[in-house]
C-alpha cells in the first residue's frame, strides 16, 4: 500500500485515478496496469468494496452454510445416517464467512502489492477538477492532491433506509450490518422482496430464525419467476406479506425489538414482531461530497448517467430497449463513472465489465459496449433465481410479437438425483425473427447455467441454436436445451 505521508506536499502524477476501490475500481485498475498506464486508487474503507466485504461474497457464505444444513437434514433420504439430532452453529457459520473474505481480501492485496504494485491511498478522496483528486488521509496525516490524465469514479452505494425509520445495527440493521452480526436472533422482518431481502429470508429461516418477508417477493423478475418463489417460500413454511407496504408511521422500533402493523390488498391487517428488522428495499449512490457539482459532472437522482464507454454527462439514461445513440455527447472531458454509482445495474459482474470498458476507451483502444440486458441477474435463495435479457412482458411492451418455451427442473434427471427438482426454465424469443429475447431460470445451479444463456444473447443465438447446441447427460444444463425444443414446438421430455 502507498504510504500518503511521503512526500506529503508534493502533487502526485498518474495517468489514471480510480476514485473507490470496489469491484469495478480494483478491476479498471488491474486493466490499466495491464495497458502501461500509470494508476493509483484512492479507497476510503477497504480495497474490494461492498462486494467482497459487506455483500456478495460473505452473503453467499451465509447462504451456503444454509445449503450445507438442508443437505445435512436431508442426509437419510441418500443413504446417510448422521444419528441424533442435527443442529446449526451460526458462530461457526460466522466465523467461515469472514474466513472466506479474508481470503479473498489477501489475494487482492497480493495482486495490487506484488503483482502489478498499484498504489492504494487510503483515505476520502474529492475531485478538485476533472484531473485533480483531492485526499485526506484516514490516518490524518496532511491532505494532498493526485494529477491524472483521467479519472475513474467508483464511488458505489449503500443501503436505502425506510424513510423515518433510522439504521441503528442492533435492532434496524441492513446487508451491512448482517454480514458481521455476531450472534443469531430468534427473529427477523426483512422488509424488501428483492435478492437482498429474499436471500437474508431464506438464510435466516433455514437456520431456524422466525422470518416474516414483507413486500412484492423479486419483482424484478419475470412474473412466473416470481410466483413460483412465493410458492416455494410458502412450502417452506415462511410467513409472507408481499401485498404490504408499510412506512414508518407502521413500524415501532423499541430496545426490546421491533412491531410492524401490516395491512394486505383487501384492507386485513396484522401485526407482526421480530426482534430485528433487516431492511432491504435497494441501495442509493454515494454521489455525495465527492466534487461532482463544482466540476460539473451532473447527476440523474442519485446516480452519475453515463454514456456506453462510462463517460460522465449524457444527455439521457437508456432505458430498457433503447438504442445506442452516437450523438450522446459528454459536457465533462477526462470524468469516467462505473459500477453501482452510475445506476445502470447494481451488480459487482457489471461494474467489472464497465471498468474495463473505461479503461480501453481511454487507451483508445475502441471497446464493444456492454448491453445490460446481456449481462445476468442472480439471486442465490432457495431456490436459485438466473436471469438475463427481457421479460415477457417487457418484450411485449417494446412492441415484440413474444413466443415462450418453458421446462420444469422436475423431468431433469440431475435435479432429481440432487434432490432439487423445484423449478423451470423460461425462454423467451421474437416470434418473427426468432431472437433470443430473454431467459429465466428457477432451480438448482440457476446462477450457473445463466451463463450459456448469457452467451447467447450476446452472440444473437436463436431458440433453434440453443435447441442445436449438445447438452451433456445427465446435467442440470439440459432444461435450457428442453426448453429451446418446446419454444419451437416439438418438446422432448414433456
Amino acid at each position: 500500500m502507498a504510504d500518503p505521508a511521503q512526500d506529503q506536499q508534493s502533487q502526485h502524477q498518474y495517468d489514471l485515478v480510480l476514485l473507490g476501490g470496489g469491484t469495478g475500481g480494483y478491476v479498471a485498475a488491474i486493466r490499466a496496469k495491464q495497458l502501461g498506464l500509470n494508476v493509483a486508487v484512492v479507497e476510503e474503507l477497504k480495497l474490494g468494496g461492498t462486494c467482497l466485504h459487506r455483500g456478495c461474497i460473505p452473503t453467499k457464505a451465509f447462504l451456503k452454510s444454509a445449503d450445507v444444513f438442508d443437505e445435512v437434514k436431508k442426509a437419510k433420504e441418500f443413504g446417510i445416517d448422521v444419528g441424533g439430532d442435527v443442529s446449526f452453529n451460526y458462530e461457526t457459520a460466522l466465523g467461515r464467512s469472514l474466513k472466506v473474505v479474508d481470503g479473498q481480501y489477501r489475494g487482492l492485496l497480493y495482486l495490487f502489492d506484488k503483482k502489478h504494485r498499484i498504489p492504494v491511498y487510503m483515505g476520502r478522496g474529492r475531485l478538485l477538477g476533472p484531473t485533480s483528486v483531492q485526499v485526506t488521509p484516514n490516518d490524518g496525516s496532511p491532505v494532498f492532491t493526485l494529477q491524472a490524465r483521467d479519472v475513474i469514479i467508483n464511488t458505489g452505494s449503500r443501503p436505502r433506509p425506510i424513510k423515518g425509520v433510522p439504521y441503528d445495527g442492533v435492532r434496524v440493521i441492513n446487508s451491512d450490518h448482517a454480514v458481521v452480526l455476531e450472534h443469531l436472533p430468534k427473529s427477523f422482518i426483512v422488509r424488501g422482496g428483492g435478492a437482498t431481502g429474499v436471500e437474508w429470508a431464506s438464510a435466516y429461516h433455514r437456520y431456524g430464525a422466525k422470518v416474516t418477508l414483507v413486500g412484492r417477493i423479486v419483482p424484478q423478475e419475470d412474473h412466473e419467476i416470481s410466483e413460483h418463489l412465493t410458492r416455494a417460500f410458502q412450502r417452506q413454511k415462511m410467513d409472507l406479506a408481499p401485498d404490504a407496504r408499510p412506512t414508518a408511521e407502521d413500524i415501532d422500533v423499541t430496545d426490546n425489538g421491533v412491531t410492524m402493523r401490516l395491512t394486505d390488498s383487501k384492507g386485513k391487517e396484522r401485526v407482526v414482531e421480530a426482534e430485528v428488522l433487516l431492511v432491504g428495499i435497494g441501495r442509493q449512490g454515494n454521489i455525495e461530497d465527492i466534487g461532482l457539482e463544482e466540476v460539473g459532472v451532473k447527476t440523474e437522482g442519485e446516480y452519475i448517467p453515463v454514456d456506453p464507454m462510462m463517460r460522465t454527462n449524457v444527455e439521457h439514461v437508456y432505458a430498457i430497449g433503447d438504442a445506442v445513440d452516437p450523438m450522446m455527447r459528454t459536457n465533462v472531458e477526462h470524468v469516467y463513472a462505473i459500477g453501482d454509482v452510475n445506476g445502470q445495474q447494481l451488480l459487482a459482474h457489471t461494474a467489472m465489465h464497465q471498468g474495463i470498458i473505461a479503461v480501453e476507451h481511454i487507451c483508445d483502444h475502441n471497446p464493444y459496449p456492454l448491453d445490460i440486458l446481456n449481462s445476468p441477474c442472480c439471486t442465490y435463495c432457495e431456490p436459485e433465481i438466473g436471469s438475463v435479457g427481457l421479460t415477457a412482458r417487457e418484450a411485449e411492451k417494446l412492441g415484440h410479437t413474444v413466443r415462450v418455451g418453458r421446462f420444469p427442473m422436475r423431468p431433469n434427471a440431475k435435479a432429481v438425483i440432487e434432490g432439487k427438482a423445484d423449478g423451470f426454465t423460461k425462454m423467451v424469443s421474437d416470434a418473427e425473427t426468432d431472437d433470443l429475447l430473454g431467459v429465466h431460470i428457477i432451480g438448482p445451479h440457476a446462477t450457473e447455467l445463466i451463463a450459456e444463456a448469457a452467451l447467447g444473447r450476446l452472440l444473437d443465438s436463436t431458440a433453434m441454436e440453443i435447441a442445436l447446441n449438445v447438452h451433456p447427460h445427465p446435467t442440470v444444463s439440459e432444461v435450457l436445451g428442453e426448453a429451446a425444443h418446446d419454444l419451437l414446438g416439438h418438446p422432448i421430455h414433456i
